[in-house]
């Protein structure tokens, strides 16, 4: 079963990525998640090292630019069907390097996308 990888994210219930956690599990959709404290949100249990996932479908993205670089190996290394760019994670640096391996990317919010029935 493919997944998503929450990737900046935050045990703090008002954060769009913890928020993004809960709708998509809502949603019936798997979830893994990397963020700087070990937690459980919604059942997803969230590490705080990359790890080697399988099956990602869809990375989203609430880190900014600058902290995205650390991983832009790691994000191409898991080839993902598309990486969504959530507001304040834009980055062309890294759009770049998606396109060059063939990896889809949007500028888009996934809590939007999601209530839209559009994810």
């Amino acid at each position: 079963m493919s997944k998503t990888l929450v990737l900046g994210a935050s045990v703090t219930p008002s954060q769009y990525s913890n928020i993004a956690i809960n709708r998509l599990v809502d949603n019936n959709i798997k979830v893994v998640a990397i963020g700087k404290k070990e937690a459980i949100v919604k059942g997803v249990k969230i590490v705080t090292t990359p790890e080697k996932f399988e099956d990602i479908d869809t990375v989203n993205l609430y880190l900014n630019a600058n902290n995205q670089k650390a991983y832009y190996d790691y994000i191409v290394g898991l080839k993902p069907r598309r990486v969504i760019f959530n507001p304040g994670a834009e980055n062309e640096e890294l759009e770049k390097i998606l396109t060059s391996n063939n990896i889809a990317f949007e500028r888009s919010c996934s809590l939007v996308l999601l209530s839209l029935g559009e994810y």
